[in-house]
């Protein structure tokens, strides 16, 4: 009868390793005032660095001091929202010319365009009006010009459509036609 024999290798059979401390898998010493960067054959040395505090390795500012700049930028660069309630005051009786984007709350690359409207909005303020307009929440407007899927843009003159961009664009689609409706 021939017995049977389990052969597991050491690396295997040995005990798990203390893990090592975070420190030690930066290239460089944490409280050095050298760092080491090592390139293909050579390293790179750089001296007389101040040495890195935990604060100093955070990627995030203080909450504080985060909150208080999205508010300025939201303040500044945002397209306001236009309803069906505001929508003939804010678009079709606008003195400037106005651009709407048409939007759905579920739409991922309506978000997309939201950045760049709101962008739109403060290099343009005091020349072009930027709104945005839910269309779950104002059905009709959408329905009277003809929005089949978002995000739209319109951009009005004079309260007519002059034109219009389709789907998520690179900004200068969008800077191109406030340009010739600008232009007009």
């Amino acid at each position: 009868m021939a017995s049977s024999i389990s052969i597991i290798p050491s690396y295997f059979a040995s005990t798990s390793l203390p893990p090592r401390p975070i420190a030690s898998h930066f290239p460089f010493n944490l409280n050095s005032s050298t760092f080491f960067f090592p390139l293909k054959n050579e390293s790179f040395k750089l001296r007389n660095a101040p040495p890195l505090s935990p604060k100093a390795l955070s990627a995030r500012a203080p909450k504080e001091d985060l909150n208080a700049k999205v508010t300025l930028f939201h303040r500044l660069y945002t397209a306001a929202v236009v309803t069906k309630d505001t929508w003939e005051k804010s678009v079709l009786n606008s003195d400037s010319p106005v651009l709407v984007e048409f939007y759905a709350s579920w739409c991922g690359p309506c978000r997309m365009v939201h950045r760049i409207i709101d962008e739109i909005a403060g290099e343009y303020a005091g020349r072009l009006s930027c709104f945005i307009l839910n269309t779950d929440d104002d059905f009709p407007i959408a329905e009277d010009y003809e929005i089949k899927a978002v995000p739209v843009v319109l951009l009005f003159k004079n309260g007519e459509k002059r034109e219009s961009v389709v789907g998520t664009m690179p900004k200068d689609f969008y800077i191109a036609a406030i340009e010739r409706v600008l232009k007009s």
